[in-house]
């Protein structure tokens, strides 16, 4: 045989090799983060990921929330392969009918992964709930559902009050003329009307807010309250801890305008007497507004925003206390106010109603809208 025929061979030969190997190469890789993971096929509960389910840590065995709802799992771990998944969290009604989705959600780190309910569930019920991770499309093994009852829906203990008041009841002592108003809230329906609250604990700092609809310009009264805060039971005019978040009425010369006033310590002393700046607000009766007056050692203030705790801020003040702590005993809360001296048109706003009251030392819960 030739030399060059051989030669020519092996040429032959390792051209063949070289088209086979790159040909091998021109397919596409797995992905070293999904290799051993993803399975080609759904598993007999349906799952494609191949990680451990998720084990419900709270709420479970029929536990009852106070107010937000955080539901808190373990997270998956991949049993062939290291990855670091998203989760889902479904919530299910008495009747297995689903009544929440979170949709895909990053897990964060630590050993748990929790995720805070977004929508509002009817009071006082029995749920389930479960979770499970996805990744890169594919989804895990959902977790053994676990059972929970929705928050009662209102509390007072120490120095925390929550009334939602948009499930026909409140946690509070009402006085005068009310009505519960289907789907919104409690409706005061006269200047006398009223209702109070007392914390078995002084809150010395903190926020009471709350949402109120139903008053504009037109609400009748001249210097009307939208809710206050005071020294036991009293006239609330002088009292020596007065708070008061005020929505003028159509008697005063400027309807509308928004102020507040606190007292810390000493009605008779300029010194501990501190008012907001005062100024008119233009208010629809048919829009939601969110109040919030918060006070510490140092100073106080009063908030107001259209629809919710987020929206718009259409008056802010805040007020230097001079030092003098705010610490009323027993430490009395009212939505709108008690007839004072200075007689019924200064007292609650006919028409005003609200839903939603919180009053803690602890940020008002993101849920609480």
């Amino acid at each position: 045989m030739s030399p060059f025929k051989c030669v020519c061979c092996v040429s032959t030969a390792v051209l063949a090799g070289s088209i086979v190997a790159c040909s091998r190469q021109a397919s596409s890789p797995v992905s070293p983060s999904s290799a051993g993971v993803i399975a080609e096929g759904a598993a007999a509960d349906g799952s494609t990921l191949k990680v451990t389910a998720p084990v419900a840590v709270s709420p479970v065995n029929g536990q009852q929330p106070d107010t937000s709802l955080v539901l808190v799992a373990s997270k998956s771990h991949g049993k062939f392969a290291s990855v670091e998944p998203s989760y889902e969290f479904e919530v299910y009604n008495s009747s297995n009918q689903r009544v929440y989705s979170s949709g895909v959600i990053t897990a964060g780190g630590g050993d748990n992964v929790s995720h805070t309910v977004s929508t509002a569930l009817e009071f006082d019920q029995p749920f389930t709930w479960r979770a499970r991770a996805v990744y890169q499309g594919a989804a895990g093994p959902w977790s053994t559902a676990a059972s929970f009852r929705s928050p009662s829906g209102g509390y007072i203990r120490s120095s925390e009050i929550f009334d939602p008041l948009t499930n026909g009841r409140t946690v509070g002592s009402v006085v005068g003329g009310t009505q519960f108003v289907q789907g919104k809230g409690i409706q005061l329906l006269g200047h006398e009307s009223h209702v109070t609250y007392v914390l078995p604990t002084t809150l010395e700092a903190g926020e009471f807010s709350v949402m109120v609809t139903g008053i504009d310009e037109g609400s009748p009264g001249d210097k009307t309250k939208v809710m206050s805060m005071q020294e036991g039971f009293g006239d609330i005019t002088p009292n020596d801890y007065r708070f008061t978040a005020e929505k003028r009425g159509a008697s005063y010369i400027v309807p509308g305008a928004v102020t507040y006033r606190m007292i810390n310590g000493d009605a008779g002393d300029d010194d501990f007497i501190n008012d907001g700046f005062r100024t008119g607000v233009s208010f629809s009766d048919e829009r939601w507004y969110f109040w919030k007056i918060t006070w510490n050692s140092n100073s106080g203030s009063l908030e107001v925003r259209e629809d919710g705790p987020q929206g718009r801020v259409i008056y802010f003040d805040s007020s230097s206390t001079n030092g003098h702590p705010y610490r009323p005993q027993p430490h009395v809360i009212h939505l709108g106010q008690p007839i004072g001296r200075g007689g019924p048109q200064d007292a609650s706003i006919p028409g005003a109603i609200y839903k939603n009251v919180w009053v803690s030392a602890n940020p008002r819960p993101a849920t609480l809208q």
